[in-house]
């Protein structure tokens, strides 16, 4: 983890599972933002069967994973994600795949929201992410 990176629990706060309250980055640094990822392969095809919530979470942080390798990163640069989930019921599954991915010594802040619909029919659930890396 990148010195200028301070990850927080104040303890006038409770204490979350899984993500951190507070991100404190300071320069110099590179920040990047990756696009909500969904589901998809390669092909940009769905993995698993119709509402394979496991298998879309899976590969969902693969390719937060393969972003996050083209500039150099990996999840202990991430500062922030936002959890878009069609059904809200998926949380445990997400929080068990979620953690096998995050650094959960210094888990990046974190929001998880449900929403109704995303623009890829048969999407359960997308994943942004924020990561500061050191200049350079």
């Amino acid at each position: 983890m990148a010195s200028n990176i301070r990850f927080l629990n104040p303890d006038t706060l409770y204490k979350p599972p899984g993500y951190s309250h507070v991100v404190e980055t300071t320069g110099p640094g590179r920040t990047v933002y990756i696009a909500g990822q969904l589901g998809l392969d390669k092909n940009g095809q769905l993995v698993g069967g119709p509402g394979d919530f496991r298998a879309q979470a899976v590969q969902t942080f693969e390719n937060l994973k393969a972003a996050l390798a083209a500039v150099g990163a990996d999840f202990s640069h991430v500062v922030k994600v936002t959890n878009l989930l069609a059904d809200i019921k998926h949380l445990p599954i997400f929080r068990e795949v979620r953690n096998q991915y995050l650094n959960n010594t210094a888990p990046p802040a974190s929001t998880t929201i449900q929403i109704s619909e995303f623009a890829r029919e048969g999407a359960l659930l997308e994943v942004e992410a924020i990561a500061v890396l050191p200049a350079g």
